[in-house]
């Protein structure tokens, strides 16, 4: 026997580092030492920070995946991963530097791997950071022959003074909404159940002016740049994931603060409308991001300009109190 009558095809898995090396090399920025192919990836540290500090953020895309598979639909799962791990970077004040991924299947389809690694490098080039190294597995036996799985793994820097003493919330402080794209990476294990179990959907039905498909899979928004550019007036700022806007907001607060969010001033899109036919308002908030994939924390006096700046709104503001999120109509 060999190899690859044991399942493990060791040329596709080399066909697919070569066909991936133009996307690889894409995402190149200044800090980057060598190619992928060696048996690690190097970054040289920025110069310019006093007491640089590292950060790292790991995360998957979940069951968007199973969609993806079903669906063929398969460019966007990678910034999806990207994503989800650069915008958690951001909320502790980070500058993402760089991102590998990890991709295991129970087959390896150098093409269809290829699309999704494809999707990776587009979303390290919207956040500003290097993909220098990764990992491909075939597993026979531990996935069924189509199914693969995700996971990434980003890299940021700050300045030690930023991790410790970050910017103070307050009452009065403004609550600015950054518009998700959907349901970004979020949820899906419940709508996947509502959509096309109890209500029977299909994947071609058109909604909302698209294939459904289209709109529960449209990647994941990143908002590096944007913070970027307002770093020095954003206090906080949460990345609404697992746990809604319920979980996630009081994470960035101070102690003593507790923000109000006014129900009806978010913009939520037609998925979350109809979804919340069928699941109760509290369960919503706390599962899906409801159309905000990122709320800012800033002075009153900066609310307007930056929210005209980044398309974002108002949504609420911070009282004295517990900290908590405080829904009201």
């Amino acid at each position: 026997m060999d190899y690859k009558q044991a399942g493990v095809d060791i040329d596709a898995g080399n066909a697919l580092v070569e066909a991936i090396k133009p996307a690889v090399k894409s995402t190149c920025i200044e800090g980057v030492l060598g190619s992928i192919g060696s048996f690690s990836g190097a970054f040289r540290l920025p110069a310019g920070y006093k007491k640089p500090v590292l950060l790292g953020a790991t995360d998957g895309v979940g069951t968007k995946l199973r969609l993806a598979i079903d669906s063929g639909v398969l460019h966007s799962v990678g910034i999806d991963l990207v994503a989800m791990c650069v915008n958690d970077l951001i909320c502790n004040r980070g500058k993402p530097l760089f991102f590998l991924d990890y991709y295991a299947t129970g087959k390896l389809n150098p093409s269809e791997a290829k699309t999704v690694i494809e999707g990776v490098a587009a979303g390290c080039r919207e956040a500003e950071c290097a993909l220098i190294g990764g990992e491909s597995a075939e597993m026979p036996d531990m996935y069924n022959a189509k199914d693969f799985d995700l996971a990434g793994f980003a890299v940021g820097i700050a300045e030690e003074e930023e991790i410790v003493n970050p910017p103070q919330t307050k009452a009065g402080d403004i609550l600015i909404a950054l518009p998700s794209s959907g349901l970004h990476s979020n949820g899906f294990s419940l709508a996947r159940k509502l959509l096309f179990d109890k209500l029977k959907m299909k994947f071609d039905d058109p909604f909302d002016g698209l294939r459904l498909i289209d709109i529960l899979l449209k990647p994941t928004e990143i908002y590096v740049k944007r913070f970027a550019a307002h770093k020095a007036k954003v206090k906080a700022l949460a990345h609404i994931t697992g746990g809604g806007i319920t979980e996630n907001l009081p994470r960035s607060l101070s102690e003593g603060v507790q923000a109000v969010i006014e129900k009806n001033a978010i913009r939520s899109q037609a998925i979350f409308k109809l979804m919340g036919e069928y699941v109760a308002e509290a369960e919503m908030f706390r599962t899906f991001n409801m159309g905000v994939g990122m709320i800012w924390v800033v002075d009153k006096n900066d609310a307007e300009a930056i929210a005209a700046s980044v398309g974002g709104y108002p949504i609420g503001h911070l009282v004295s109190g517990d900290r908590l999120v405080n829904f009201v109509s």
